[in-house]
């Protein structure tokens, strides 16, 4: 049995409470409010919840491009160096990134893998050593759902994906596109396919935001991803009104799977309050996936974020969530437990 003590962000509220978290066999037994020397703070730790891992090899390579340039299938810059990284090269690179993702509080992913079962696999093999569990969304073909955990495509305007919707609904796996990114036009066709998760939904209008809510379709947001693609904002504060909004960092190439970056960049830059912030980079994707993590409750897996909160940059910090989802950095992690 372990106690992890100090300020305890508990429940989907993430009420700060002073006292310990008891953890046993690797899940949470019991949040106990009682007088602590700890001046550490424990929040659930995060999932990334839109990630593409196989950038790793082409880390800065496409900054300064256009969207297309950089990213869009099958001839852009990602994807010349794709083809052009052997196994080895790309299964290492995709394994340091991990590291980085598990020292900065991140205990899942939510990755799009391109190049179909070898994808699949290089990014299992990538992980095996790291306490990093990707969920990983397949692609290229519905066979990819022998080895990946859903399919991730990549935008309705790139393909027909009806069959590959039909073989996710038939396995009972989640369906996820990209949508909305350059502009609204694949939108509508991306909901027709009645997914389980939307990514980006930059260019999302009042007529799209009413089908994400009658329809019930969560949203995976990455807002520096679009600033630095120079695709636009995405209307976040409408979005978390409308459904389950997740955070992720997509690109590793554009930018490090850090989510306090990706926290303290939405936290500034949108009409969205901490809470809902932490919300969206903890339990909203941890629920997307159906991960039994992204919250501190009893009876859930402890997996857990201890920050130092006597640190030169978070002491006396007068709101704990606050400070973890604005200023808090990979230098405030002590330990990422479970």
């Amino acid at each position: 049995m372990e106690e992890v003590a100090g300020t305890v962000l508990a429940g989907r509220s993430f009420e700060p409470i002073r006292g310990h978290v008891v953890v046993e066999d690797g899940r949470i037994q019991a949040i106990e409010e009682t007088e602590t020397e700890s001046t550490d703070i424990v929040l659930p730790a995060f999932v990334n919840a839109h990630t593409h891992l196989g950038d790793s090899v082409a880390k800065e390579a496409a900054v300064g491009l256009s969207l297309d340039e950089a990213v869009a299938p099958p001839d852009s810059l990602k994807h010349r160096q794709l083809a052009a990284a052997d196994r080895s090269e790309l299964v290492g690179a995709m394994r340091r990134t991990l590291r980085f993702a598990r020292r900065t509080g991140t205990v899942s992913c939510l990755d799009f893998r391109e190049s179909g079962t070898d994808g699949a696999n290089a990014l299992r093999e990538a992980a095996r050593t790291v306490d990093v569990d990707p969920f990983i969304f397949g692609s290229e073909s519905p066979s990819v759902l022998d080895v990946a955990d859903g399919y991730g495509a990549s935008g309705a305007n790139d393909d027909d994906f009806t069959e590959e919707r039909a073989a996710c609904e038939r396995r009972g796996v989640p369906f996820a596109i990209h949508a909305g990114e350059p502009d609204a036009t694949d939108i509508h066709p991306a909901l027709d396919l009645e997914p389980d998760l939307l990514v980006h939904m930059v260019h999302a209008e009042r007529e799209h935001l009413d089908r994400v809510r009658s329809q019930s379709v969560p949203v995976a947001v990455c807002p520096r991803a679009n600033t630095v693609l120079d695709v636009g904002r995405p209307p976040v504060r409408e979005l978390v009104d409308h459904t389950t909004v997740a955070l992720g960092t997509d690109n590793v190439m554009l930018n490090p799977p850090s989510m306090f970056r990706e926290m303290a960049y939405t936290a500034k830059r949108f009409d969205v309050t901490p809470r809902e912030v932490l919300r969206m980079a903890t339990t909203a994707g941890a629920e997307i996936a159906g991960l039994d993590c992204g919250v501190i409750a009893p009876g859930r897996r402890a997996a857990l974020t201890v920050l130092d909160g006597d640190s030169d940059n978070l002491a006396d910090s007068v709101d704990p969530v606050r400070a973890v989802v604005r200023r808090a950095t990979a230098l405030d992690v002590e330990r990422v437990v479970g």
